[in-house]
């Protein structure tokens, strides 16, 4: 009994070596490549993949066809610059770009200036002066300093914008608290139909800045730096900035307006489409949403197909030949699973493959219906 207890006593401990033994080994293969444990360390921010695809690329050297960049800044700051840049939409295809200033007085008159030296390459569209704008007797000064600013070769109006605290992008008074559909707003809304003058307007902003800073949120790399808190008093939510957005173009038939950036509607191109079709007045800048959209290529077409008429081509990203080349390559191309990491998204891009018939309207075809009556 002994010798047998013996014995099993033996084989348990050969087992519990052996066990050992492979653990060991397992610790070790798991060890061999030094990189496997240094890529759990990679942060989100730091993610920059490469596709290793083995399929068509298009290298996209300018437009196909002539194009009017319709939201643009005014990033140059001096003659050289600007000489530079006109030299870079040469080569890119673009005929006109449209900088909007978001000033008034003499900073606006100072940049009509500057940019006015080289004739058509470039149209400025000036701000709304909301000084006083919380006092009574507000409009008849700010409709006269639009009137000016439009002698002095203002086309139209731009950028607007509200992310919900109120109308804050214009130099030099922020309108804290009023939005684009206060009664205030009324005089120089019609008075920009009266001097055929569009407006660019920007509300709320992609909706992933919204939503938790989780790991649920697609959006994460460009929502955790851009979040919305929305538990501020009298801070408007994404619907009703849209809702704002629809109370002016509706109340003002006679106004064009422009919705930057698709509306901040990628998520959600269903409630754009509605406003493209219910109002002949409104349209839509495709500026600055290109991340936001080249990952549904099919849908994506489809929309284009179905609102040619009323989408516009514009930047709002520099004046870099690679920032443009990559937004005609998601234009034009069928392009699939390439990255641009300035759009700081995790995610591949693919493009549309959009139609000659498309593409003439949204480069050009479309602005010059708006731009062509000044």
């Amino acid at each position: 009994m002994r010798k047998i207890i013996g014995i099993a006593l033996i084989l348990q401990l050969l087992l519990i070596s052996l066990v050992a033994e492979a653990q060991l080994d397992m610790s070790n293969f798991g060890s061999l490549d030094p990189s496997a444990q240094k890529g759990k360390d990679i942060l989100l921010k730091d993610y920059q993949p490469k596709s290793i695809y083995n399929i068509p690329q298009t290298k996209i050297e300018h437009a196909r066809y002539k194009v009017i960049d319709i939201h643009s800044h005014p990033y140059a700051a001096t003659d050289e610059e600007i000489e530079s840049w006109i030299k870079t939409m040469d080569a890119m295809g673009i005929q006109k770009t449209i900088i909007l200033t978001m000033t008034t007085g003499a900073k606006f008159d100072s940049l009509a200036a500057r940019y006015g030296k080289y004739g058509k390459r470039f149209e400025l569209w000036c701000g709304f002066d909301y000084t006083g704008y919380d006092k009574p007797g507000f409009g008849p000064a700010a409709v006269k300093e639009l009137q000016r600013c439009y002698n002095m070769g203002a086309r139209g109006v731009g950028e607007l914008g509200d992310k919900g605290d109120g109308l804050f992008y214009s130099f030099p008074t922020k309108a804290l608290g009023m939005h684009l559909d206060d009664p205030r707003m009324k005089p120089l809304l019609e008075k920009c139909a009266e001097l055929h003058m569009p407006i660019s307007i920007h509300v709320a902003d992609p909706y992933w800045m919204y939503l938790p800073v989780d790991k649920h949120n697609d959006g994460l790399m460009n929502a955790a730096e851009w979040h919305i808190e929305l538990n501020q008093k009298g801070k408007l939510g994404f619907d009703a900035l849209i809702q704002t957005l629809e109370n002016a173009v509706r109340e003002n038939p006679k106004t064009t307006f422009i919705a930057c950036h698709l509306a901040n509607c990628s998520f959600d191109l269903g409630r754009l489409g509605k406003l493209l079709e219910e109002y002949p007045n409104f349209y839509a800048d495709i500026s600055a949403r290109y991340g936001e959209t080249a990952t549904i290529p099919r849908f994506m077409k489809s929309f284009y197909e179905k609102y040619q008429n009323k989408l516009l081509y514009g930047t709002d990203m520099g004046m870099d030949s690679d920032m443009y080349k990559i937004t005609f390559r998601i234009l034009e191309t069928s392009d699939e699973h390439f990255y641009y990491p300035s759009f700081n998204y995790h995610w591949s891009y693919s493009g549309f493959e959009l139609s000659d018939r498309v593409l003439r309207k949204v480069y050009y075809k479309n602005a010059e219906k708006l731009i062509d009556k000044n």
